[in-house]
């Protein structure tokens, strides 16, 4: 419930979730609690709307981390990047209205969320980076792992393997983004700050573990080849809304400077 990974059923919860336990995330303050996803749906839906020119699809009330997926249409078929837990049947109806979903493909560990649901529903694969296999906490055909720096996809559209916050965090480059501009889509890898000019990076958000320089130094120079004039980063509204690439600069500078004092 903390995280709002899902696990391979089981006649019994888990005795521990991995992705909770490790130093990254954390467990809940009331210990570590479980449900099924048909608790969630009693009680939660999905709101989809625009955000910044993307389809947005989050949980209401607010579920885990409280992320919201991305619908990027285009026209050789819809990707959904990221994930979130909750999936009902109102979601799916409206998503194949988008033009459904022809493949996923998620940041990092913190969001595999439902990624299986998803898939099975969409007969969709979903790419993760083979950095991360270890945090997979259900297995499943579908997900298909690569290991490359950067995986090309249709449409122009390519993950990039920047690292950072997990070894396999990833970002998606989409080269015609609303407005015709390229836009990044960063999760959490190129955390957007409250002062949405600037971007942050951690190893750890919830407990306030930061990267060293050299980290920084791999992400810049990962995103460096791509042209990207909007950064989405993982919540609603948590977007640079122009000159994104030498918000990524300077706010990577600014960084390496406080790390420096």
């Amino acid at each position: 419930m903390t995280c709002g990974v899902q696990f391979a059923p089981s006649s019994s919860p888990p005795t521990r979730c991995d992705v909770c336990e490790d130093e990254r995330q954390y467990v809940g303050w009331s210990g570590q609690q479980w449900g099924t996803l048909e608790d969630l749906q009693r009680d939660h839906i999905n709101e989809i709307r625009e955000d910044f020119g993307l389809t947005g699809i989050g949980t209401k009330p607010s579920f885990a981390i409280g992320q919201r997926a991305l619908l990027v249409r285009s026209p050789g078929g819809n990707l959904l990047w990221d994930c979130i837990t909750l999936l009902d049947d109102v979601t799916v109806a409206s998503i194949r209205e988008l033009g459904g979903v022809r493949a996923i493909a998620i940041s990092h560990p913190h969001y595999y969320s439902s990624m299986v649901e998803w898939s099975r529903r969409f007969d969709a694969p979903i790419y993760l980076h083979a950095a991360d296999r270890q945090w997979v906490m259900r297995p499943d055909d579908a997900i298909q792992l690569w290991s490359e720096e950067i995986k090309a996809l249709w449409d122009g559209m390519t993950l990039v393997r920047v690292g950072g916050h997990f070894e396999g965090g990833t970002v998606l480059h989409v080269p015609a983004g609303p407005e015709g501009k390229g836009a990044l889509l960063a999760g959490d890898i190129l955390q957007v700050a409250q002062d949405r000019r600037w971007v942050s990076f951690m190893y750890s958000f919830p407990n306030y573990i930061p990267l060293p320089a050299s980290e920084i130094a791999r992400i810049v120079a990962a995103v460096e080849p791509f042209d990207f004039d909007r950064i989405y980063g993982a919540w609603w509204d948590r977007n640079v809304a122009s000159d994104a690439k030498a918000a990524v600069r300077r706010s990577a500078d600014r960084y390496k400077r406080a790390l420096a004092r």
